[in-house]
């Protein structure tokens, strides 16, 4: 992957981290974006949109949580939330409200960049063509769902659906094998990538957003099963 294409954009009013983590994005090869609070970066990012941001949750003139709320109702980057181990119910929420990911502070600044890369080859990903079970041409159909990884579009009942990068990888990894139950070991591979651990809790977040995103077009929509203590399944027609 070549860092040298990609500009992420960084959002903390803690200038220490700001500054340490520009330092080793830029050095990487990334183009970066800075902002100290939730204000300036929505004006920012609205207008000069990157391919990932990385938010505080708590932060001066608008927290981390408003900010993901308000950019995901113009745009789905793809999102890396921080936050602190005492802020479980935020990570939670910015789960709920479209982040792909979190990390907790204190972190590992090599961590933080592989969470990075891994986001970005997810979102490269679903701008390639899908081997097997859909068609060459990179769509998958069941039914009323028209999942396109070229255009990153799903689509129901001829509606779109605006799913995030996860959403729309978990969405994915669900349909093209209907019927059979997904484990969320399996679906955490499927939308993370191996080798890296993500909380159970993390992916049930993302079943409730994508199953209320579905259910805003259709109210009747049941085609993500829950089975308990074992996973998720998409339904058969």
């Amino acid at each position: 992957m070549e860092a040298g294409k990609y500009v992420i954009a960084l959002v903390d009013d803690d200038r220490n981290i700001l500054t340490s983590v520009f330092m080793m994005l830029e050095a990487d090869g990334f183009a970066v974006q800075t902002y100290t609070d939730g204000e300036s970066a929505l004006q920012g990012l609205l207008s000069r949109p990157v391919d990932l941001a990385v938010l505080d949750i708590k932060m001066p003139r608008m927290d981390g949580i408003e900010l993901l709320q308000r950019l995901r109702n113009r745009s789905q980057m793809p999102v890396i939330m921080l936050s602190s181990k005492d802020e479980e119910i935020d990570q939670l929420m910015g789960l709920r409200l479209g982040a792909d990911d979190y990390i907790t502070k204190p972190f590992s600044q090599r961590l933080l960049l592989e969470r990075i890369r891994a986001l970005l080859r997810r979102n490269d990903a679903t701008k390639t063509e899908v081997e097997g079970s859909g068609a060459a041409s990179g769509v998958v159909v069941r039914g009323a769902l028209t999942l396109d990884d070229l255009r990153h579009q799903c689509r129901w009942n001829n509606q779109d659906i605006q799913l995030t990068v996860t959403e729309f990888l978990l969405t994915k990894a669900l349909a093209m094998r209907p019927g059979l139950v997904k484990s969320r070991d399996q679906l955490i591979d499927a939308a993370y990538g191996e080798n890296i651990y993500v909380d159970d809790r993390t992916i049930d977040s993302h079943i409730k957003r994508i199953r209320k995103k579905f259910r805003q077009v259709d109210t009747e929509f049941d085609k993500i099963e829950t089975l308990y203590g074992i996973g998720y399944r998409y339904k058969e027609d």
